[in-house]
């Protein structure tokens, strides 16, 4: 018996939650072959009982094909459980549906109308513009704008069984996997859902969907602090939250309310900093000169509100909208220089965000609302 042989018959093996292979998602362990016996540990995000079955049976499977007299022993740990075990029944538990995600990146705002998706989707381009591996969500099931501003309208996601269970195919746009409501209803239909469909939707997104390894999965969030925004906190670890505000008072006073939620003892999401749109208004003729239409000093303000950074500020531009309206985002627009660097300096801001975060707080975890 050749390990190398055991190791290409795994690779074949897909996890029924990623749609990931074995071998590439680093999930096999202690492969010893010692024949006619096969043992090797199956690291796993979660073990409940089908999906435990699942691999086992494809792991058998994939290794008897190549020999059949094999005596295969697949033994599963989950090393978040392991640890939480040794600290007794109060210990820390995890069942992240993302395990290859690294950091989920909320993008959200107190009200509507501030430029959130424009917002989150310019930040998932300019973040894999600096080399992350980015996908974008839109869970703003009442207004899904991201099919629109990826030139992505009319098209759907295809399903593809994995194990029997049908799981959901992002599309693709830039090179980056983005998944959205408007992909699944159609443009002129009202939705009109209630609290469990709406989390039933949003769970679907992150569960039965098959997102690749990624740095960063930026989610845009509806307006406001409703059922959406309790759903996503109670399904995935959710890294930090950028808030999106202009400069105007009335926007502020609404940016607060969305702060605080983040700031529940039961959320307890950091919040990464403030990006401030349309803080001036630019002409294209003359660049240099800046018009404040809404005020000045709201994104300084929520800053330092939430103890958090100033972002960035986006200027209020022609091809900022032209942009969107086209399907072609104003970050992929090299012409326009000035809007571009603006974009890239939020992305840096909230890398730099993300990795002091992360090394300064304890790992993210789920919400556990009672």
């Amino acid at each position: 018996m050749e390990s190398s042989k055991i190791v290409k018959a795994l690779s074949t093996v897909m996890d029924p939650n990623t749609g990931q292979d074995l071998i590439t998602a680093n999930m096999v362990l202690h492969l010893k072959v010692d024949a006619p016996n096969v043992s090797f540990t199956l690291q796993l995000p979660k073990l409940d009982a089908d999906y435990k079955q699942q691999l086992n049976f494809a792991c058998q499977e994939a290794i008897l094909e190549v020999y059949p007299e094999a005596n295969v022993h697949v033994h599963m740990q989950n090393p978040a459980a392991t640890a939480a075990a040794g600290q007794g029944s109060g210990g820390p538990k995890t069942n992240n549906p993302l395990p290859h995600v690294r950091n989920i990146i909320a993008v959200a705002s107190g009200k509507g109308g501030v430029g959130k998706s424009t917002v989150a989707v310019n930040l998932a381009l300019a973040l894999q513009e600096l080399g992350g591996t980015v996908g974008l969500l839109d869970a703003d099931v009442y207004g899904p704008s991201a099919p629109t501003m990826l030139g992505l309208q009319g098209q759907k996601p295809k399903v593809e069984r994995v194990y029997g269970k049908p799981k959901i195919k992002p599309l693709f746009a830039y090179g980056m996997p983005v998944m959205s409501t408007g992909f699944v209803v159609e443009p002129e239909q009202a939705v009109v859902l209630r609290g469990p469909r709406l989390a039933g939707i949003i769970r679907q997104f992150f569960e039965e969907t098959i997102w690749p390894p990624l740095d960063y999965l930026v989610v845009d969030l509806p307006p406001g602090t409703g059922d959406v925004q309790l759903t996503l906190v109670q399904t995935v670890p959710v890294t930090g939250a950028v808030l999106v505000t202009t400069p105007q008072e009335v926007a502020l006073a609404d940016a607060v309310k969305a702060m605080n939620m983040f700031f529940l003892d039961s959320v307890n999401v950091p919040v990464l900093g403030v990006v401030e749109n349309m803080s001036y208004f630019t002409p294209a003729e003359l660049p240099d000169n800046k018009y404040y239409l809404f005020g000045k000093g709201g994104g300084k303000t929520l800053a330092k509100k939430s103890q958090s950074m100033l972002l960035g500020e986006i200027p209020l531009v022609q091809s900022i909208r032209e942009g969107g309206d086209e399907g072609k985002p104003a970050f992929v627009n090299k012409e326009d220089q000035v809007t571009r660097e603006a974009w890239m300096k939020v992305a840096k801001n909230v890398a730099r965000q993300v990795a002091i975060r992360n090394e300064l707080l304890p790992e993210t975890r789920r919400v556990e609302m009672k």
